[in-house]
């Protein structure tokens, strides 16, 4: 089972996906900044100067009036946290996005390699001189010659 475990981790796919699994990490927290320093504040404007972030409805219990959400989630009350769902759900979008256009440019270019590749092959095949007579041809050729000889 151990060498088992082995083979599956040292398999090139894993360490792959453990490398994109920090990048995507690290990734996040930049998407989580766009979102929170630059989107937010522009829908804030849109809506009326509110934190989006924020924005959360009391279901039980007290929180005071003008409350953050951090100190609304503290109090111990139920709240429903509708803006941060709202401010994850961009998040998401802006992920799936960038990785939409991540792939779609790497299948671009990996198109346009083969092609590339292809072209040259074709070239290739076009350069080459037309193939020689074979080992049998020789051979026939040098008995025929013989026979003539004799």
């Amino acid at each position: 089972m151990l060498k088992e475990f082995r083979d599956f981790i040292a398999r090139g796919n894993v360490v792959d996906m453990a490398v994109g699994i920090i990048v995507g990490a690290a990734f996040t927290a930049i998407v989580r900044s766009l979102v929170a320093d630059i989107i937010d504040p522009i829908i804030g404007l849109i809506v009326g100067g509110i934190d989006f972030s924020d924005m959360y409805f009391v279901m039980e219990g007290t929180v005071p009036a003008g409350a953050s959400l951090a100190d609304a989630r503290d109090s111990s009350a139920a709240i429903f946290a509708y803006g941060a769902f709202i401010t994850s759900v961009i998040n998401f979008m802006i992920i799936a996005f960038v990785v939409f256009m991540l792939v779609k440019t790497i299948n671009r270019v990996r198109a346009a390699a083969e092609r590339k590749a292809k072209k040259q092959e074709e070239i290739k095949a076009a350069e080459a001189p037309p193939p020689g007579p074979s080992e049998l041809d020789v051979l026939l050729e040098i008995r025929d010659a013989l026979k003539k000889q004799q």
